[in-house]
């Protein structure tokens, strides 16, 4: 166990590695004047040229990237060329929202998608099943933007149960935890309702079965905390998917995480706070992979390392 959490630790560190080295190739690609955009676009040439001294942006690509990495290494993002910050103070302001974000679609997906594979798996083959589980195919396939604009549209606009956007109050929560967590909803169903029938042929099911076992009892108390015992070791797994659809959710609910602030930072070309951005994500995907990995053998002894 030891050789293997030293060996995924190392790998980690590397994709970390891989990753800063393509997006700021990426980046550096771009066809943008950093410079310029700081400098205003009424500045002259000898201007902006002082201000790409100072920046280093005329310094060969591998000394850009070693000096961001160094600085990297100690805790330095760098600051944002147009909001004239700290990029770890913006996103430190901004991690906040999008945890809790995150927290309330995680609870969400659960709700949903383990309900509803419960569901499917005891009418399996049924008609409710096969409704279900064009339901979670859906979801899974649907785009998120479309979600989120669907729900504006039917539950803020048209009914007014919920704000339009904005954040702070639990009403404000809601129609975003539902639309990142939709993804996860279906995913989840299917998942459980796999493990619930996997388990339901078990001997020990049978044996509670011939004892003359209540159903309720034996589903309860058996099936489902045996079922779900996989699904729970995969929650870290989630991170990643979050993350990939945070960006989307916030701007169509206007949330105020680093979705919306990666968003702005997109369309302003604001370098250092997509590289700061990007590598909260990625840290947070690689530890929420990690999490999965140390966690799924400790809950479900059938998981394996390697």
């Amino acid at each position: 166990m030891q050789a293997y959490l030293v060996r995924r630790l190392f790998e980690s560190a590397l994709i970390l590695l891989g990753i800063t080295l393509v997006t700021f190739i990426l980046l550096y690609l771009v066809p943008a004047d950093p410079a310029r955009q700081i400098a205003g676009r009424s500045a002259t040439a000898e201007t902006v040229q002082n201000i790409r001294d100072q920046l280093g942006l005329n310094d060969p690509f591998f000394i850009q990237y070693w000096r961001y990495l160094t600085a990297l290494l100690q805790g330095d993002m760098g600051r944002s060329y147009l909001q004239r910050a700290e990029v770890s103070e913006l996103i430190a302001s901004r991690l906040p929202a999008s945890l809790l974000l995150m927290l309330a679609a995680i609870v969400t997906e659960l709700i949903f998608g383990l309900t509803i594979g419960i569901v499917a798996a005891l009418r399996r083959n049924r008609p409710a099943d096969h409704g279900l589980m064009i339901f979670s195919f859906v979801s899974i396939s649907a785009p998120q933007f479309v979600i989120g604009i669907l729900l504006l549209y039917v539950f803020a606009v048209k009914l007014g149960w919920f704000p339009i956007g904005g954040y702070g109050t639990f009403s404000h929560v809601v129609l975003p935890a539902i639309t990142l967590g939709f993804l996860g909803a279906g995913w989840y169903s299917r998942m459980m309702r796999s493990s619930m029938i996997d388990v339901l042929g078990q001997d020990f099911v049978r044996t509670a079965q011939a004892k003359g076992l209540a159903k309720g009892r034996i589903i309860l108390r058996h099936v489902i905390p045996n079922a779900i015992l996989p699904i729970i070791a995969m929650i870290g797994i989630d991170i990643g998917l979050f993350m990939s659809g945070i960006v989307v959710v916030e701007s169509v609910f206007g949330w105020p995480g680093i979705g919306q602030l990666a968003w702005q930072a997109i369309q302003r070309v604001d370098i250092p706070v997509i590289m700061g951005v990007t590598m909260v994500s990625a840290t947070a995907i690689v530890l929420g992979n990690l999490l999965a990995d140390f966690v799924a053998p400790m809950i479900d002894p059938r998981i394996k390392t390697k």
